[in-house]
C-alpha cells in the first residue's frame, strides 16, 4: 500500500509575511527611485517585483521534498567529488 503524500510543513503567517515584506520593501525602494529620478512608474515595478520575490521565497520555503531525498542542501553530483 502506498503512503499518503507528505504536505509541506510551516506556518501560513510566514508565507503572508514574505509577500507583504517583499511588496513593502521593494515598493519603498521603487518610491525612493521615483523621487530620485523624478518618474512615476518605478513604485509599481517595485511592488510587482516584491510580490514576485515574496511568492518565490514562499514556494522555496514550503516546497515538499521527495521522501528519498535528504533535507540537507548538499549536492550528490559526481562532478563535485
Amino acid at each position: 500500500m502506498s503512503q499518503p503524500e507528505e504536505k509541506p510543513q510551516g506556518d501560513p503567517w510566514h508565507a503572508f509575511g514574505y509577500v507583504v515584506a517583499g511588496v513593502a520593501f521593494y515598493g519603498f525602494l521603487g518610491w525612493l527611485a521615483d523621487r530620485w529620478l523624478d518618474t512615476t512608474f518605478l513604485v509599481a515595478i517595485g511592488i510587482l517585483v516584491g510580490a514576485a520575490l515574496g511568492i518565490y521565497m514562499t514556494a522555496r520555503r514550503f516546497r515538499a521534498l521527495p521522501p528519498d531525498q535528504p533535507a540537507s542542501p548538499k549536492s550528490d553530483s559526481p562532478d563535485e567529488q
